[in-house]
């Protein structure tokens, strides 16, 4: 049923422009994805998108250049993208509601089917990903089927297992094109007597061999002593051998497979009797129609599972979280070094942040999403920079502790290097990933020039009272040299910097601490503003509609992955994981700020600046490779903006104003005053930036420029000499 259009001129205009913007955005590919939209009418089906355009192309919409359209399959999920254009969650790929199995392509179904579905032609079975299985997993466990059927066979009463063993043996060393089968015996000794010589119903070939002989496998004390030998000698060694296969195909990921088919030999094959249990080969066009198929597999490998997800969370976060669990136990429990070194625990505890800050993420958007607006607020603003504010502070604790100027210059360096890299590699390499798949991608021009004003803003106030030390500022120099051997001569002076504390700190005390106290005040507030500017006041610059009618069979009630209660506790207890390995991290730096002859202004910026973000790097390069750059990692409030752009902004204006509210609670050594490299860095990375994403487009040239700008900066940090006080 189409809705009668009213008679006012304005509901009418509005209709025919949003036809007018469809149109456009089908025309220019622009990055909004076109469904029928929730809150306006719909185009009557007589009148295509595309004649509407032509009808009305005198009318020019200036909205239609910033409309960006949310597509959703349910209320949570609209609610979960809503609140990330709103607060800035982290915009992780993985959904928070569970998709509908029908709506799923053929690739991901066979993802997540189990290993008992036999194919009429499964093609060819020698592939790298067999060969692969044959050289890790195969041989061995065939040979272990062997060892088990031998000692089966020298117990005697385990003689049915044993036989059972032996055929496995040559099925694991190669279970490609073969099936298991679970069949029914007969049910008394005489049928068993009378079997030797009769066909299988089920098959239409001779019954297995291992069933004729004597049946006493079957008939009660034998069975049971049997069974009992089974279980006791045959079964652990093969479920220990089989759980080895299982972890390590499953760490792999390609192969999935192979962990599958391990899984369920051990909890439905080999807890089977024996006699209930057939193998053979399947023929190209033999397709069984009758009994149980409980393995059936035709490939070890398949390069899809990357898309894997257990209860909502990637494969890549389930795998790398006993690593959270080995960071800890290590770093805690061999406190004097014994197993290990520093730089082992430092760099377990850095690589232990990356999956802590993916269930962080997904616990935000999980609440958010079944949450109202004040709820999604204040978890955002509490847990929204918990990974880096943990990290940093953590750092600024133990060199208060230490009187150790170093880790303070460690976390300028790396609120630098975040700034740096989220502004120029992030986006950049986004754009040459991107530029392999798309000849030219298009953003929101007009919400990045407001990201790219609050950008200038942030950076301005957080450099303001290094502008202001420096020109107030006393000049303190290490060792001066006279180059013309002449009092009134050249001096050749190293080490030299800015002292904030003549005259017993004067300078510092009454002019650029209450600076720093005001923009750390200013900068909030400004957020606020802009949050007020895109919630408010000028919504209809972005123009986001939720769609969840789009496509077919999504009428469905939503299923959560994780409950609010259950994502609450996940998200606090990664917080305390995070706040644990963030110590142990801060804890075994120092040996190698020490010892490293790299320069710590290096180790900063890129690896305790850039590991953190990992996970968002990479959920920013897949939406790149969908054309779709406006679905940012950190979004801040800004819906449709470059990727990458508002982490930047988000340093500026949160964690750095965090920091130094913290400083006042719990004095440390850090002061808002940066080095003149990180100065001269941070204004150029933003004023490149600002130049290529003018015009609202991007290609692979452009990304490339980015990245190569930001590797010569990376070559700076790493010659230039350490911080003083290192």
């Amino acid at each position: 049923d189409v809705p009668k259009v009213p008679d006012s001129d304005g509901p009418r205009r509005s209709s025919l422009c949003d036809r007018h913007c469809a149109a456009i955005n089908n025309v220019q590919g622009d990055l909004g994805d076109l469904g029928c939209h929730l809150h306006r009418p719909r185009v009557p089906p007589a009148t295509s998108t595309l004649s509407c355009y032509q009808q009305h192309s005198e009318e020019v919409c200036e909205s239609c250049v910033v409309k960006t359209t949310l597509t959703a399959e349910n209320a949570v999920e609209a609610n979960k993208l809503s609140n990330n254009y709103k607060f800035g969650f982290k915009k992780w790929k993985s959904h928070v509601t569970a998709r509908p199995w029908e709506d799923r392509s053929e690739i991901v179904k066979e993802l997540y089917s189990d290993l008992n579905v036999i194919r009429g032609s499964g093609g060819s079975t020698l592939t790298c990903g067999n060969v692969l299985y044959l050289l890790l997993f195969g041989w061995w466990l065939s040979l272990f089927y062997v060892f088990v059927a031998a000692a089966m066979f020298i117990t005697v009463i385990g003689a049915p297992y044993g036989r059972l063993c032996w055929d496995l043996a040559g099925y694991f060393l190669w279970p490609f094109g073969k099936v298991i089968q679970k069949v029914e015996v007969p049910k008394s000794h005489q049928a068993c007597e009378a079997g030797a010589g009769e066909s299988s119903a089920l098959l239409g070939g001779p019954t297995p061999r291992r069933w004729r002989p004597q049946c006493w496998a079957g008939t009660g004390y034998w069975h049971r002593a049997s069974t009992t030998v089974w279980l006791c000698l045959g079964y652990p060694v093969l479920a220990l051998a089989h759980g080895l296969v299982c972890v390590t195909a499953w760490l792999l990921i390609v192969l999935i497979p192979v962990a599958k088919l391990s899984a369920r030999a051990t909890s439905r094959v080999l807890l089977l009797p024996p006699e209930r249990v057939l193998i053979r080969r399947l023929r190209m066009t033999e397709v069984p129609l009758e009994g149980e198929v409980i393995l059936c597999c035709y490939r070890a490998a398949n390069p899809y599972y990357y898309k894997y997800a257990v209860d909502g969370i990637n494969v890549f976060a389930v795998n790398l979280l006993p690593l959270v669990l080995v960071t800890l136990v290590l770093g805690y429990a061999d406190s004097p070094n014994h197993l290990t070194g520093s730089a082992v625990k430092f760099t377990l505890a850095l690589l232990s942040i990356m999956p802590l800050s993916y269930y962080i993420g997904m616990a935000i958007a999980s609440i958010s999403a079944q949450s109202n607006f004040a709820v999604g607020a204040v978890v955002n603003a509490t847990f929204g920079s918990i990974t880096e504010l943990t990290f940093y502070i953590t750092a600024l604790i133990k060199g208060s502790r230490e009187g150790n100027r170093c880790y303070a210059e460690v976390v300028k360096s790396a609120l630098t290097g975040t700034l740096v890299g989220c502004v120029l590699f992030v986006p950049g390499l986004c754009m040459v990933i991107g530029g392999i798949r798309h000849q030219e991608q298009r953003f929101n021009s007009r919400s990045a020039g407001v990201s790219s004003a609050l950008l200038f803003l942030s950076v301005g106030g957080v450099f303001a009272p290094t502008l202001f030390s420096k020109v107030y500022g006393k000049l303190v120099c290490g060792e001066c040299h006279n180059v013309t051997q002449n009092p009134l001569g050249h001096y050749l002076c190293h080490n030299c910097h800015f002292d904030l504390m003549d005259n017993n700190g004067t300078l510092y005390y009454s002019h650029v601490q209450p600076l720093v106290y005001t923009v750390s005040i200013l900068l909030p507030a400004a957020y606020l503003i802009g949050l007020f500017f895109t919630l408010k006041t000028h919504t209809h610059i972005y123009d986001i509609h939720i769609s969840d009618c789009h496509m077919p069979g999504h009428h469905h009630s939503a299923v959560v992955h994780w409950s609010r209660w259950r994502a609450l506790v996940i998200l606090l207890l990664s917080t305390l994981c995070m706040s644990a390995c963030a110590d142990l991290a801060t804890e075994h730096i120092s040996p190698i700020l020490t010892n490293s002859t790299i320069s710590q202004y290096f180790i900063g910026v890129t690896v305790l600046a850039m590991v953190p973000e990992l996970p968002e790097i990479v959920n920013g390069i897949q939406f790149a490779l969908q054309n779709n750059l406006s679905f940012s990692p950190k979004l801040s409030f800004l819906p449709s903006i470059e990727i990458g752009n508002c982490i930047a902004v988000q340093v500026c204006m949160l964690q750095i104003p965090i920091l130094v509210l913290f400083t006042i609670f719990y004095p440390t050594n850090f002061t808002l005053v940066f080095s003149d490299l990180h100065v001269y860095a941070s204004m150029f990375s933003v004023v490149l930036m600002n130049y290529i994403f003018m015009d609202g487009k991007c290609d692979y040239f452009q990304g490339t420029v980015l990245v190569m700008v930001y590797f010569i900066l990376l070559a700076v940090y790493f010659f230039a000499p350490s911080p003083s006080g290192c």
